[in-house]
C-alpha cells in the first residue's frame, strides 16, 4: 500500500527535476538532461510527455521549453505540496497503544 505511493512520489520529484531543469534552461534536449540528472533517456522522456500533457512544457525545434501555464504552476506548488505533507501527518498512527502479537 505505501509502496505505491513512495513510487508515485519518486516519478514525481523526477517529474519535477525534469520541469526545473526545462525552466533553468530551455531549451533543453533529452540527451542534455539525462546527462546532468542521471536519468535514462526514457525515463527523461516519459517526464518530459507527461508535462507536456499537462502543458507545462512544449517541443520546439532546439529542445522543450515552458508554457504560459507554467509559471502559475509553479506559484502554486509549494502549497499545494504542503497540504499533502498536513495530510500525510494526519495519518501517522504513532498514538495508538501498543499493539500485541
Amino acid at each position: 500500500m505505501i509502496d505505491r505511493l513512495e513510487k508515485e512520489v519518486d516519478m514525481l520529484e523526477r517529474h519535477l527535476r525534469v520541469l526545473r531543469m526545462v525552466i533553468e534552461n530551455e531549451p533543453i534536449g533529452i540527451v542534455k538532461m539525462s546527462n546532468e540528472t542521471g536519468y535514462p533517456h526514457h525515463k527523461v522522456r516519459y517526464s518530459l510527455r507527461v508535462l507536456e500533457e499537462e502543458n507545462l512544457i512544449e517541443p520546439s525545434s532546439q529542445g522543450a521549453i515552458t508554457t504560459e501555464d507554467t509559471a502559475g504552476f509553479v506559484d502554486d506548488l509549494d502549497s499545494k505540496i504542503d497540504d499533502i505533507i498536513d495530510k500525510l501527518e494526519g495519518m501517522k498512527i504513532d498514538d495508538v497503544p501498543e499493539i500485541e502479537g
